[in-house]
């Protein structure tokens, strides 16, 4: 019998850091001692508060739909943070909850782009947005961050990728701090990128996920320099809430009903459950803050450890929660460098081919979202083993 036909654009790159994520939990299922740090999901629990407010709502049994924006508290506590860490007053009205901040790339490339538009990214940078664009017809342009660049996206660095291309870019999507480079864009450097977006007419948008964990230089969100932006973040990684899949987006006013009238036929809300949480983890600033103390503890570990052991570190480790390493002393495979890792250690890293498929088969990514004493003996691990 013939196999059905598939789609053209389902035929994206696998995540690879979930592939190995899953063969880490088949190990550790099957009684080994596997420490991962593979994927960027905080070791910590959501902060009590919201583990509260989830079982005060189990019990009244308000787990049901609501409006397709989110429910009016969240998005006027999302506003009240605005005000509170950025000193801007936003509208809740051009806040929209949703399902992870993986459906605000969903929404928000459908409702900025065409299929057959360019839309440039950072490489080395997060490999869900050059697979979902994909998915969508657009066509992803990848323009490289280095030191030259500041590990960042510049004006210049996009005339560049616009004449390498042939083509005239429709969005510009910059992540900071950024996966995986963890470059921390400067006030001064965003402004710039913005307005050169706004005079060429380009869509900007601004994933602003790993906001609170910045350790180095000045975390600014780009609603404070233009309100044209379109603005992503996420309760996953300093709210530690990855697997309550809570996310939201600011939004331009036009764009506010195309969103609204999208996120109804694919998601209907996002989980009301989680929504009640993520308006409680709102109040839990100083258990959070605690949290990140370990992750700033395990990075000044790994940045003096690392090079140590013969893995340089390839990119700044300002903000997020992980090291981007060059592994070409041992290997020139970054795929099979991960693999053998894991089988032979019981090590979970990412390579760098998720990141960036020119220059990643020389890279690794390590997250340090884990416990101190995890991160501590994976290292040990490592460094037995390269020696």
């Amino acid at each position: 019998m013939p196999l059905i036909t598939m789609s053209k654009r389902s035929a994206v790159e696998p995540f690879h850091a979930m592939d190995i994520l899953a063969e880490a939990n088949r190990r550790r299922q099957a009684g080994r001692p596997v420490i991962s740090m593979a994927v960027g999901q905080p070791s910590h629990p959501a902060p009590k508060a919201s583990l509260e407010a989830a079982q005060e709502a189990l019990k009244h049994g308000r787990i049901g739909y609501t409006d397709a924006l989110g429910l009016r508290e969240l998005r006027e506590a999302i506003a009240g943070h605005y005000r509170l860490r950025h000193q801007i007053a936003v509208d809740p009205a051009r806040i929209a909850v949703t399902t992870g901040s993986s459906a605000a790339f969903n929404l928000a490339f459908l409702s900025l782009f065409d299929a057959g538009d360019y839309v440039a990214i950072a490489r080395p940078g997060y490999p869900a947005y050059r697979n979902i664009l994909k998915a969508l017809g657009l066509n992803v342009v990848e323009v490289p961050v280095t030191a030259e660049t500041g590990y960042t996206l510049t004006p210049a660095s996009l005339e560049r990728a616009e004449t390498r291309a042939g083509c005239k870019l429709k969005g510009v999507l910059l992540a900071s701090p950024a996966n995986p480079t963890g470059t921390v864009t400067g006030r001064e450097a965003l402004k710039r990128l913005a307005s050169y977006c706004e005079s060429r007419d380009m869509a900007f948008i601004s994933d602003e996920i790993y906001h609170g964990l910045t350790f180095v230089g000045e975390e600014t969100s780009a609603l404070e320099i233009t309100d044209n932006a379109v603005i992503i973040n996420s309760f996953s990684k300093y709210y530690c809430m990855t697997g309550w899949r809570i996310g939201w987006m600011v939004l331009p006013e036009n764009l506010v009903r195309p969103v609204e009238c999208l996120a109804q036929s694919l998601y209907i809300s996002p989980p009301e459950l989680s929504q009640l949480a993520a308006t409680a983890a709102f109040s839990a600033a100083e258990e959070l803050d605690v949290y990140k103390e370990t992750y700033r503890t395990n990075r000044d570990f790994l940045m003096a450890r690392l090079p140590e052991i013969g893995l340089p570190l390839a990119s700044p480790m300002d903000g997020a929660f992980y090291a981007y390493v060059d592994t070409s002393r041992f290997s020139n495979d970054s795929m099979d460098f991960a693999k053998r890792m894991l089988a032979e250690i019981d090590v979970a890293a990412t390579p760098g081919m998720d990141f960036d498929p020119e220059e990643g088969h020389r890279a690794l990514r390590i997250s340090y979202a884990g416990s101190v004493s995890d991160i501590a003996e994976a290292v040990g691990r490592i460094a037995g083993w390269l020696k």
